[in-house]
């Protein structure tokens, strides 16, 4: 199996920039954070000038705020584990499930340790939060890791949430979350999304080469294919859709249908 999560290695300077844009920074920026350089900041405005991918993870951040507020509000679940997380930048999950329960515990994963250093920055001083620096792929390692055990108990509900992360997967991506699954108690949750280009091709071709271009490989993948990882679970309503249509009543519409229109997003119950 290949997994290929985030980005590839990168020289860092000794006064803590980069020389090269980072994958998770660049979210970072796209999302409104602060977590994030000059370098990056460059590549992000050059590319937000050909295609609306600042949109595209706007799309996918609005979808796991959504979740989470379903899964504390709706379900009682208090605990959440976040894989490639990235930076847990602006409207991240704990500050969304803590703003309604406090007790909430959440687990965030990246392999990257660029991501990780910022979020270990950021989550200092919340007891109830924790990022493990481990490769998704390797489910032992995540969730025997020390502060996977610490803040969640599988006996009991669980959120994981696979958002913005399987198109990293190159190979076998059922496998892992059918691995996930199995850790899972009656009641838990999983949430995913993943980049399509069964509506809009050629602006995810375009997200495709700018990953590329930074050492990381994306997988599109069709709705048939997303089908395969959700099977068996008790989909919430409206089922596998697009992201940006999940149980989006009440929100502005997105300012490119373009953009909501290159992810799924589901939401299924074990």
């Amino acid at each position: 199996m290949r997994c290929a999560v985030q980005d590839g290695p990168k020289r860092v300077t000794t006064n803590g920039g980069s020389e090269r844009p980072n994958v998770a920074r660049l979210f970072d920026y796209y999302l409104g954070g602060a977590h994030n350089f000059a370098v990056d900041r460059a590549l992000a405005e050059e590319s937000i000038k050909r295609f609306p991918v600042a949109e595209m993870a706007r799309t996918i951040r609005s979808f796991s705020r959504r979740v989470v507020r379903m899964c504390v509000e709706e379900l009682g679940i208090r605990q959440f584990l976040d894989l490639g997380s990235g930076i847990p930048t602006a409207g991240n999950v704990h500050e969304v499930a803590q703003s309604i329960d406090p007790s909430c515990n959440v687990v965030y994963v990246d392999h990257d340790p660029v991501a990780v250093a910022h979020a270990r920055t950021m989550l200092r001083d919340n007891l109830s939060a924790a990022i493990v620096q481990a490769d998704m792929c390797d489910v032992g390692a995540v969730l025997r890791h020390p502060e996977t055990r610490r803040l969640i108990d599988f006996t009991q509900p669980t959120a994981v949430l696979m958002v913005g992360i399987l198109p990293y997967i190159l190979d076998e991506p059922a496998g892992v979350v059918a691995r996930y699954r199995a850790a899972l108690c009656e009641g838990s949750v999983l949430a995913l999304t993943h980049l399509t280009k069964d509506v809009e091709p050629d602006l995810v071709d375009q997200l495709v080469k700018l990953a590329d271009g930074m050492d990381s490989e994306l997988v599109p993948r069709s709705k048939q294919d997303v089908e395969e990882f959700v099977c068996g679970l008790q989909l919430l309503e409206p089922g596998l859709v697009l992201a940006a249509h999940w149980r989006a009543d009440g929100e502005l519409p997105g300012t490119s249908a373009a953009a909501d229109a290159s992810t799924y997003g589901a939401v299924g119950v074990i």
